[in-house]
């Protein structure tokens, strides 16, 4: 089997890489990532042994280069998106998250690719106070949303011939190759360990909805030839709100400091429900919210003997 991941050297597409790898039915993993966030960790220190995987550097804007890396694949993994929250990144968002996806999907019409996964994202939803089911009709308020929604119809478009799984993810969370701090759990966790002190806006009640990359990743990789019935689902696990994130950091780090700016701002929700038919596919022990961070914390300090 031949598996493309687009965006496949970034936080999520490392650790799907490292998994598959030891998928003995996966002959072939070809990442295509354009390397804008300069990282290098999937080459340097993922441990994949040579052989399994090519590289591919390429913009989803680029037609020439998605038709010739799409031959012979028989399973996509499109995780590449521009995810910052920034509305000013408009235009970035249209580029990657719409328009990228509609070059992808246009390539994949014209191959032989059986399966299709897309990770898209709660922004979906908008901000809302209730925890939104998969099959509600969404309603995004925000250029992250409303781009990642138009991705999902570009996806869905292919649903009528092959097997596609659009998976709304939460915020992820939790260390691995390719770390970032775009989140604010993984953020949190940096400053309290290293810094001692974490900076908190609005009134810190607003929930979210999380998930660990080590689900996230055992997720994706087991969704590959599975069985599950195509469609939307919702990838998420947790919710909590900052103040609940506040008491599991006191935890860790007790003599952590806490600074609230614009703490008499009540700061919007971004929830889901989550699937449990897609979260059945962890098969690996179950673990709480609190052992994932402590876990967290340890390979922290790991690092930085």
């Amino acid at each position: 089997m031949k598996v493309l991941i687009t965006g496949g050297a970034g936080y999520i597409g490392t650790e799907l890489c490292i998994k598959l790898d030891k998928n003995p039915k996966v002959k072939e993993i070809v990442v295509l990532d354009n390397l804008s966030r300069g990282n290098y960790n999937l080459f340097l220190h993922s441990q994949i042994k040579p052989g399994k995987l090519k590289f591919v550097k390429a913009e989803l804007l680029d037609s020439r280069s998605l038709d010739e890396v799409v031959k012979g694949v028989d399973v996509v993994y499109h995780l590449a998106a521009e995810n910052s929250d920034n509305e000013k990144l408009h235009h970035l968002h249209e580029q990657v998250n719409n328009w990228g996806t509609a070059e992808l999907t246009y390539a994949i019409e014209e191959s032989d690719v059986k399966q299709v996964i897309y990770l898209s994202s709660v922004a979906v939803y908008g901000n809302s106070e209730k925890e939104n089911n998969s099959q509600v009709i969404v309603e995004p308020n925000t250029s992250l949303g409303s781009s990642k929604r138009r991705g999902e119809q570009h996806i869905e478009r292919l649903g009528t011939k092959i097997k596609t799984h659009i998976l709304r993810v939460g915020e992820v969370f939790g260390y691995g190759a390719s770390l970032n701090m775009d989140g604010v759990l993984n953020s949190y966790m940096f400053d309290s360990h290293f810094v001692g002190r974490i900076s908190v806006q609005g009134n810190g009640k607003q929930e979210q909805s999380f998930i660990s990359l080590n689900k996230t990743s055992e997720i994706l990789s087991n969704l590959l030839d599975h069985e599950l019935e195509g469609g939307i689902y919702n990838l998420v696990d947790d919710q909590k709100s900052v103040l609940d994130l506040i008491d599991a950091l006191k935890e860790l780090n007790p003599d952590m400091e806490m600074v609230f700016t614009n703490n008499h701002l009540e700061l919007p929700n971004q929830i889901a429900k989550a699937d449990d038919a897609i979260l059945a596919l962890y098969t690996s022990p179950e673990i709480s919210f609190e052992e994932e961070l402590k876990d967290f914390k340890e390979h922290l300090q790991a690092s930085s003997l």
